[in-house]
This record gives structure tokens, sequence and C-alpha cells, in this order.
């Protein structure tokens, strides 16, 4: 969330302009516009991938459009090929939500890459956790220094500076910053995660895969294979309750499932359903079918790198149970 408020501010967004992002995801990607002072702008998704579509942001850009927001949504990748073609042609920023998506990469090219910044979580539940904390990555030396000075009070020098073996030094408050700086000691928990990054990612995949075999028959909607030319981060695995062909909702999946001792989530509700937005961004239901599609049938199942065999074989039953009792 600091990571992508400090972006923003940091490509100077202001007051009354334009962020285009997705309303499937967390809070946190438009509250950050708002914090800034822009104002955020959602462009519906894809119903397949669930990430952002090329299509629908070309619509919604305008004069006051200064960035695209992209949210690589449960470690799928988005279309970065035609998302950068639209911000060459109307000469706008671009931001990577990549807190699903530490791991993933399109072409070739990580995710976060692509764009003037990208932003990673470490939050508990990321790939990398650092119990808080994030990343933000740029190869601009000007947005990178700002970001630094921002992030700790707007101060001209870190600590690093201040107290090195070459003696005191003065520093002086450019900006009214901001206290979201990484502790030393997350990290240095962060930091021997990366060596099991992939080894995690492997298991997780192997799990995702397990799940869209073991739930082939049943009333839902599977996940997609990942794109040609990609690679998923295997973040969330995130099938889609059938609610026509099953006859009951998703929330009574959501009971249900609870009822057998399986932990569940919601990967999202999408950002127009609650009351702030709506109030304050003017939308209403009908303004994001795809979105709204996604988000009345979505359910999120336990995926771990450290689930066991025996855990997964458990939700595996404890779903299929639910969806064919």
């Amino acid at each position: 969330t600091a990571a992508l408020h400090l972006a923003i501010l940091a490509l100077g967004i202001r007051q009354g302009d334009e962020v285009i992002t997705t309303p499937m995801t967390f809070c946190a990607t438009v509250n950050a516009i708002i914090h800034a002072g822009g104002i955020p702008v959602l462009a519906d998704c894809e119903t397949d991938t669930m990430n952002i579509s090329p299509e629908e942001i070309e619509k919604k850009i305008t004069r006051k459009t200064k960035a695209i927001l992209v949210v690589h949504f449960a470690g799928r990748p988005c279309d970065m090929d035609a998302i950068m073609e639209l911000a060459r042609r109307y000469d706008l920023y671009v931001i990577e939500d990549c807190a699903h998506a530490i791991e993933a990469s399109y072409k070739g090219i990580q995710a976060g890459c692509f764009g003037d910044v990208g932003c990673f979580s470490f939050y508990v539940t990321k790939n990398i956790t650092t119990g808080e904390g994030g990343v933000i990555i740029t190869d601009n030396d000007r947005i990178a220094e700002r970001v630094k000075m921002l992030a700790l009070h707007g101060m001209s020098k870190d600590a690093w500076l201040r107290f090195s073996d070459q003696g005191y030094r003065h520093y002086e408050v450019i900006h009214a910053g901001f206290k979201y700086n990484m502790m030393d000691l997350q990290a240095a928990i962060g930091l021997h995660q990366l060596e099991k990054l992939q080894i995690f990612r492997k298991r997780r995949r192997e799990i995702w895969d397990y799940y869209n075999d073991r739930f082939a028959d049943l009333p839902v909607f599977l996940p997609p294979k990942p794109e040609p030319e990609t690679e998923h981060a295997y973040h969330l695995y995130t099938p889609l309750i059938d609610t026509d062909r099953f006859g009951k909702t998703r929330d009574w999946v959501l009971n249900a499932l609870t009822a057998e001792n399986v932990g569940c989530g919601v990967h999202y509700l999408p950002i127009h359903y609650h009351s702030f937005y709506k109030k304050n961004l003017g939308l209403k239901m009908g303004d994001f079918p795809a979105a709204e599609w996604i988000g009345n049938r979505t359910i999120s199942l336990p995926l771990s790198g450290c689930l066991t065999d025996d855990e997964v074989e458990d939700v595996v039953k404890a779903f299929r149970k639910v969806l064919t009792g």
C-alpha cells in the first residue's frame, strides 16, 4: 500500500489527475490513488484472466488521464504488450501492482519491469513475507531518489548517510514526507526467503494443477492455464462457482466449506460493491459487468507452498463434498 502511494506521488500525480485501474482488486490499489489526490477511474476486467482489459482501458482514457495502474491478479501477468502500447500512444505512466506476482513474467520479462514503477507486497499472506512491508522497483534514477526521500519524512539524507564513518552530516527536509521505510530486521527476514522463492512456487503449481484435475467434473469454472510465453506466480487458486448449474450461491459454498473446517476467501468483491466508492466515485451496479460476474462467483481455496499432501487432500474432499452433495 505504501509502495503504491509513493509510486503515484513520485510520478507527480496531482489533485484531479486520473489514474485508470481495475475494479477487481484489493481496496489498497484504489486508496493509494485517492491518498495522492488522484481520481481512480475503473476499467473492467477480462472474465477469463480476471486482469484489466486493454480494450476497456482505452475507453476510459481522457485528457486528464496520467497513468495506468495494472494489477497482475492472482499471479497471472496482464497483457503488457497491449497495455504498454496504449501508454506509449497516449503518453501515460504505467504502475504495476505486483502484490500477487513476484515470480511472474511475461515474454521473458519479470512482472514489475515493464512500467515506470513496480510495487511488491511482503504482507503476511504473500509469497515472500516480512510481516508487513514491500518494495518499489524502477529503472529511473529521478523516481528512485524521490521515492527514497518521500519514504523517510522527506529528508535529504537517510540514517546510513547521516551516521557514516565519514562523520555526521546534516540533512534537510525538502518535502512533507512519510514514515514508510522498512526496518532492517524485516529486510533480513525477506532476504532469507529469496532462495526458497521458486521452491515454494513449484509446490503451489503442483497443488494448483492437482486442484484443476480433481475439480474438472464439478459445477465450477476452473482457472485457465497460463498464457503462452508467461510464467504464473500461482499466488491464488480462484475457481468460479457455476451458480446457474449448481443452483446455489458462492456465499452458500463459503459457509459450507467453513463447516467442513476448510478456510477460504474471496478475491475480490469488486471495488464498486463497497459503499465508500459508490458514494465518492459515483459508481453503481452494472458499471463493470465482467468484474461483477467474477465477484459473485469467485472463491479462493487454500494454496501455499507449505501445505502437506494430506492437507491438500482434505481441501479436495471438502470441496467435492460441498459441490456434489
